[in-house]
């Protein structure tokens, strides 16, 4: 499941392409795609064309492009009038879903499920091709709604403070200039229960998922286990940082990418995977300790149904640990 270093991977590439061109056209090759847009393959192209998208925005790992209709907007793509945009398409995933950027002459993908067709643009492709093989993610229409603390929705070119309506539950991200720490902080003390299933709640800090978890508990040198209840502002605020550092550096390498179906807009996938520190290293022996010549293997637990990657030396399971 791509997290939130690839999906802004994927909301950076893509801003550069759309951002102020029009969908001329739209062709639902699979409607399983669109199953989440529940008036169909029709209404949904219908309302598609002719629109024009005014810019990407993310939130944690949801992914959508406000809409505006082209008689409501300028050259630059820029909404006029008092009206701010009320739609937007939303991007889902899933476990394999692939947005790319190609050009009319370039074969069709084999799982090739949405095809929209752009305005021309100089040196720009024409079409924006949504592929997925697992169809476990999909693209439907969605209402933008104000966000909750008057902020902007996420990251994007120009902020507004909308919010598609199906990310308007979820916390801001750690990356996010208006994420507040302060709260963060505060609803992470109030809570009991342990470290790791805190950060995986979307609804108090969005966009961190299992494997950026575990590298940011390593970095900060925190067990999964640890009670929130228990934290030292000191050491929120170490995790926290962690959190953003292991995000900015994926996002630097492209993202981290286990098999060749998490790719960018340009087909490229990422190599974050070469720097992970603790994910996927069960029995190596951990970097850090090494460094400091102690022998200390990565030990894999078994956590919600998935798996946590911790070193027993420098991460000690603390003695009243809560899962």
């Amino acid at each position: 499941m791509p997290e939130l270093p690839e999906v802004e991977v994927v909301r950076r590439g893509l801003v550069n392409w759309v951002r102020g061109r029009t969908i001329t056209a739209v062709e639902v090759l699979d409607p399983r795609s669109i199953r989440r847009h529940a008036l169909g393959a029709e209404d949904f192209a219908g309302n598609l064309e002719g629109a024009r998208v005014l810019d990407v925005v993310r939130r944690g790992k949801f992914l959508w492009l406000p809409l505006a209709d082209t008689a409501g907007t300028d050259d630059a793509g820029t909404a006029t009038g008092a009206a701010p945009p009320s739609v937007a398409l939303m991007a889902h995933l899933g476990m394999s879903g692939q947005l790319l950027m190609q050009d009319a002459a370039v074969a069709d993908e084999k799982h090739l499920k949405i095809r929209l067709r752009l305005s021309p643009a100089a040196g720009m492709p024409e079409q924006l091709r949504f592929v997925d093989q697992r169809i476990f993610g999909g693209l439907f229409l969605t209402s933008l709604v104000p966000t909750p603390d008057g902020g902007p929705g996420g990251l994007a070119e120009m902020p507004l403070p909308l919010i598609a309506e199906e990310a308007a539950h979820i916390a801001r991200d750690p990356l996010d200039p208006h994420f507040s720490f302060e709260e963060f902080f505060r609803r992470l003390r109030a809570r009991k229960t342990g470290l790791k299933r805190a950060f995986l709640d979307q609804g108090l800090v969005s966009g961190i998922g299992n494997i950026y978890a575990d590298e940011a508990l390593w970095l900060a040198k925190l067990h999964y286990a640890r009670p929130t209840d228990t934290l030292r502002r000191s050491e929120a605020l170490r995790v926290l940082d962690a959190a953003r550092q292991v995000m900015t550096d994926a996002l630097a390498a492209g993202g981290t990418s286990f098999d060749s179906l998490y790719v960018n807009v340009n087909g490229a996938s990422g190599y974050f995977e070469r720097s992970l520190n603790a994910y996927g290293r069960e029995g190596q022996e951990c970097r850090r300790c090494a460094a400091a010549g102690l022998v200390s293997l990565m030990k894999r637990e078994q956590f919600m149904n998935r798996s946590s990657y911790t070193c027993p030396v420098c991460q000690p399971r603390p003695r009243n640990g809560r899962w």
